[in-house]
């Protein structure tokens, strides 16, 4: 070639084909390495530049002579590799086009782009899957007409204002990489090539692209706001337990709620069952057991918003002798109430099974009569059931109210008179059970017709009543015999105030004297 001819045929021909084959391999590198310019190479060099000024070596100062020999040698084998007819004379072409394998290596010489030969007029590094950003080394071939860079994977910026002095070039192809998106129709240089040059390169806007991107998202993003408006409505309305807890609407429960915290109401969750009620035990979100009394009777809408005006106070309601309510739901097929779980026994099953004590009966009163001042004094429209069947007990022996119902008029009197009820069934064995027909009203008249004797005589000796406690018995068992006079005067029924001054005074003595009564053996004492 016209540029390097001297050099080529004087030294690289001797040297190279003696020590490497014409393929760019391990040997050439190698060579790259260890080989030196000969003694006479810088005379060869000022020769040239001599002859032709314009060979860019020449323009260095100061010259490095070992980079320029490197350069020769690389241009010899990049020209055969290339294909060029003769690699002597001629160097128009750098053709590495499925190349992969040797391609980056050649662009990593970046002493060969500096030296450029003047005479290569194309580059084609096409179709060799390279990585990283543009090779800005092979715009030091400022002379060349045609430059290939298409299908690779090459990213990044294009440097536009590098092409400035590429003044010749008329074919260039950048199309099928992911070059960053720039603003080529700005540059008066690229308005020289037609889209098909960046087809796909993703350095300008693909328009079909672009156009499918607005439609979709014109019709794509109302759809998604329809579908999470609805989403938001669905949990909202259905599942507000996933909501935060600034948006839940507080203690009310939807039947989806219901039905995934019942694993479906399915049957292993189902404790309890009737024609009007089902119940059963279900999981919150947090892991809180609950219990759910689901109620399939009919009720008019206007008994649909007493119901949930009344569960809302229920709600309200916070003592340590009460079944905690958590809230409630309403539909068209059912209304439920949601309490906490509860597994302890109730207080009729306690005294028919474990027999306890009186010390232990005097607790458990005692707990009834502090959740009935709190009742009083903070709810007084509340209204609640003592009976031994629907109060609790736990192992700690309080007391769980779990039954409660408001009411605008509640009478106080027939509280207390359900407590004395309640107090005498806790101490009394009922033997003529057909003498209670009526319920509470029968069970008074039948307490009515005793005499003291009689009445004494029925007091359950499971009690272990002792001569020391024997009084305790007699005053508490005095207060529920006035507790039912529900038809004498009001002086005659106590308050609640006092029932609880005298259950106390029983108490308090009671913990005095418990256990030296069991040390000393007092004698218990038989009613019969």
């Amino acid at each position: 070639m016209a540029t390097i001819s001297a050099t080529l045929c004087y030294l690289l021909v001797p040297i190279i084909l003696s020590s490497c084959h014409t393929t760019l391999c391990a040997t050439v590198v190698e060579d790259l390495k260890n080989l030196h310019h000969p003694p006479d190479f810088n005379t060869t060099i000022m020769s040239n530049c001599l002859k032709n000024p314009s060979l860019r070596y020449c323009s260095s100062n100061p010259m490095d002579l070992d980079e320029i020999f490197k350069y020769t040698i690389v241009a010899s084998h990049l020209c055969n590799e290339s294909k060029n007819p003769n690699c002597v004379e001629t160097f128009p072409k750098v053709d590495l086009r499925n190349r992969p394998n040797i391609a980056p290596l050649y662009l990593s010489f970046s002493f060969f782009w500096k030296y450029c030969p003047l005479t290569i007029l194309s580059i084609d590094l096409s179709n060799n899957s390279m990585k990283g950003g543009f090779p800005i080394d092979v715009l030091n071939c400022t002379q060349i007409h045609s430059l290939d860079l298409s299908f690779n994977q090459l990213s990044g910026d294009i440097p536009i204002e590098s092409f400035s002095p590429l003044t010749n070039l008329t074919f260039l192809n950048l199309s099928y990489n992911c070059f960053s998106e720039s603003e080529l129709s700005n540059s008066q240089f690229f308005k020289r090539f037609n889209a098909s040059s960046f087809l796909h390169s993703g350095a300008v806007p693909d328009h079909k692209r672009f156009t499918v991107k607005i439609i979709i998202l014109l019709v794509g993003f109302p759809i998604f706001v329809v579908l999470m408006v609805i989403f938001f409505g669905w949990l909202c309305f259905q599942r507000p337990d996933f909501l935060p807890r600034a948006f839940k609407r507080s203690r009310r429960f939807t039947p989806a709620i219901l039905k995934a915290i019942t694993s479906g109401f399915s049957n292993q969750n189902l404790v309890g069952k009737s024609d009007v009620v089902h119940i059963y035990k279900g999981i919150l979100r947090d892991g809180t057991e609950v219990k759910i009394e689901m109620y399939f009777d009919d009720m008019s809408r206007e008994r649909y918003k007493e119901f949930v005006e009344e569960c809302k106070v229920l709600c309200e309601l916070d003592h340590k002798n009460i079944v905690r309510v958590i809230g409630w739901c309403r539909s068209r097929k059912f209304r439920a109430i949601v309490t906490d779980w509860t597994e302890e026994e109730n207080i009729e099953m306690w005294l028919s099974g474990s027999a306890p004590p009186w010390n232990h009966r005097l607790k458990v009163l005692m707990g009834v009569v502090e959740c009935m001042l709190y009742l009083q004094e903070e709810w007084p429209e509340v209204d609640y059931e003592l009976k031994t069947s629907s109060v609790l007990v736990s192992e700690y022996l309080e007391p769980l109210i779990s039954r409660f119902k408001v009411e605008e008029q509640n009478s106080s009197r027939r509280k207390i008179c359900k407590f004395g009820v309640f107090l005498l069934e806790m101490m009394i064995i009922r033997r003529d059970q057909e003498e209670f027909d009526g319920g509470d009203a029968g069970f008074i008249r039948f307490i009515r017709t005793l005499h003291p004797e009689d009445l004494y005589e029925m007091i359950d000796e499971r009690m272990e009543v002792t001569e020391t406690t024997l009084n305790q018995v007699k005053q508490v068992l005095s207060l529920g015999l006035m507790c039912i006079a529900i038809d004498q005067s009001n002086s005659e029924q106590p308050s609640l105030a006092q029932i609880f001054n005298t259950l106390s005074r029983a108490y308090n003595a009671n913990q005095k004297v418990f256990h030296g009564d069991r040390v000393k053996g007092h004698k218990h004492i038989q009613f019969r």
